[in-house]
């Protein structure tokens, strides 16, 4: 079990940790100029603001010298998809110079070969990345003038360039619908990267004018079970973003009888249920990206 920073978190069954330990840091603020009909920036609203590297810097000597472990690096995309973190390279290098053991999971967008050259001389510690498995969702949704292709072509650029990558699936993506999720499992069962994390899409962030409806648990669950079976030896996450109340609790009750081998913030039972399948259940203080062997953790 996984419990960063990222928010608040506490349950009979788990404690969460100080929210500088493991913080979410966006480069562009609160601002994204794609405004995705899942998202709308709301995802990045809460996050540390850092718009410029000098910022970047201080929050990241602030961070260490609150004893934070780690940090997600992540900002708004512009129109193709991509994030600008071009200014910021030479900030990130000098920085995990002189802090190695401070890590750093950067949530990378699209790239092209040289980009993920010079995020991987950055120093980073893990790249992530949604794959998008349907051309209407990455139309219609993201809004966006680019291909299944180019997704499955920024996975590959990031493995080239010798990255940790752990890409993500956002479940239900197609307006709460599952459509495009066996083919983007494809793209990854193809090419194989460090783990993979399934979240699932949270409507509360949906435009009015295009609402989502709430993924179907027992569909989700199903797909949890498909990618357990196409990934066999490729740890699997479930992440911090699903829907909350019921559907969370059914969600990580099948994430847990699926073989999934981690869950970040579960809900209240979850761990019990964990204790009857697995002989050790540990928790981590990080982001699930980062993978147990990258973390101290704690057994319970």
């Amino acid at each position: 079990f996984y419990l960063p920073g990222f928010k608040t978190f506490c349950h009979e069954e788990l404690q969460g940790c100080a929210s500088h330990h493991w913080p979410a840091v966006s480069i562009t603020g609160p601002q994204c100029v794609l405004q995705c009909d899942h998202c709308q920036a709301g995802i990045l609203k809460p996050m540390m603001a850092a718009a410029t590297p000098a910022k970047l810097y201080q929050v990241m000597e602030s961070l260490v010298n609150k004893g934070a472990a780690g940090m997600l690096l992540t900002g708004g995309s512009n129109l193709h998809n991509e994030i600008a973190y071009g200014p910021y390279f030479s900030i990130l290098e000098e920085f995990k110079t002189r802090h190695p053991s401070f890590k750093i999971a950067m949530h990378t967008a699209l790239v092209d070969a040289a980009q993920a050259r010079r995020i991987a001389a950055s120093g980073i510690d893990v790249a992530m990345l949604d794959i998008i498995g349907a051309q209407d969702t990455i139309t219609q949704v993201y809004h966006l003038k680019r291909t299944v292709a180019d997704f499955e072509a920024s996975l590959a650029h990031l493995l080239a360039a010798g990255l940790r990558v752990v890409p993500h699936i956002v479940v239900g993506l197609h307006y709460g619908r599952l459509l495009g999720e066996w083919e983007a499992l494809s793209l990854v069962q193809k090419h194989q990267p460090h783990g993979l994390v399934l979240v699932v899409v949270m409507p509360q962030y949906a435009a009015v004018r295009r609402p989502f409806v709430t993924p179907n648990p027992h569909e989700v669950g199903r797909f949890f079970r498909e990618a357990r079976r196409s990934l066999p030896h490729t740890p699997l996450y479930l992440g911090c973003a699903r829907p909350a109340g019921t559907t969370k609790a059914i969600l990580d009750c099948y994430a847990v009888l699926a073989g999934i081998d981690a869950i970040a913030y579960p809900a209240e039972g979850c761990v019990a249920l964990a204790k009857q399948y697995y002989p050790q259940v540990n928790v981590q203080h990080s982001c699930c990206a980062m993978g147990w062997e990258h973390s101290l953790s704690t057994r319970i």
